[in-house]
């Protein structure tokens, strides 16, 4: 089967070229692709514990298995070491301690990470697992208006989010917000600030599997924080449950 794998950055000095369709075994996953190219171009190994990978355009874990026509990203810090800001989604697990390494800079004395967890219990009932499921396009470019937003608001150096969606296991990180500063009080507020936005107005959606079903939690959105404010009564958590009526709680 045939790749087409990217390189960006040093990779793409260290190997000679931009991109190039090679043809792999079946079954090969991207950490075996990865050892092929470090085993043609040996400087790619000191990379290795840094770079960053995607496929069709997603973040992946280094054990994903490629599919014939997949489109492969080496992707590794920016030269010089300085970060640079991320907005992204993923189906794969996240990796928030090499994110928070690929974003500070020299200059930055703060890394404010916030990571959301998910649970195993909601409501009073044993979570199995939650699943979710994004406009993707914009949620995208909506958490970089909220990054815009941030470095309008706080005096803030780089920002990263990072997202899942599909399936995510209990124990697994579902959403990491991180920030860098020269100051710790503004990357406190900065993270603060953006998981709220992030829940309000960023268009993804959260299913929880639970023994007896799973429902569609909704919340935190503009619509009903507006009704809200005119009603003068507190926001509303809404589940959607499969072969019941819709449970309010507030």
């Amino acid at each position: 089967m045939k790749v087409k794998v990217l390189f960006f950055g040093r990779a793409h000095d260290l190997t000679g070229f931009e991109q190039e369709l090679l043809e792999i075994p079946e079954g090969e996953n991207l950490d075996g692709l990865w050892r092929r190219y470090a085993s043609r171009f040996p400087p790619l190994n000191g990379m290795t514990k840094a770079v960053l990978v995607a496929v069709n355009q997603e973040m992946a874990d280094w054990s994903c298995a490629l599919r014939d026509g997949d489109e492969v990203a080496f992707m590794p810090p920016v030269s010089g070491g300085a970060g640079e800001d991320f907005y992204l989604l993923t189906r794969a697990p996240i990796a928030t301690s090499e994110l928070a390494h690929q974003l500070k800079a020299p200059h930055d004395g703060a890394v404010v990470v916030f990571e959301g967890i998910v649970r195993d219990h909601s409501q009073g009932r044993k979570t199995l697992y939650l699943e979710y499921e994004a406009y993707e396009p914009m949620a995208v470019r909506t958490m970089e208006e909220i990054g815009q937003e941030l470095k309008r608001k706080f005096a803030i150096d780089h920002v990263g989010m990072i997202h899942r969606l599909g399936r995510v296991e209990i124990g697994e990180t579902s959403v990491a917000i991180l920030v860098t500063s020269a100051h710790r009080h503004a990357a406190f507020e900065a993270c603060h600030y953006a998981i709220d936005r992030l829940k309000q107005i960023v268009p993804i959606w959260k299913r929880e599997y639970f023994e007896d079903g799973a429902v569609w939690v909704e919340g935190e959105g503009r619509s009903s924080s507006q009704q809200s404010a005119l009603s003068g009564q507190p926001e509303a958590r809404t589940e959607h449950v499969f072969g019941r009526k819709p449970i309010a709680e507030s």
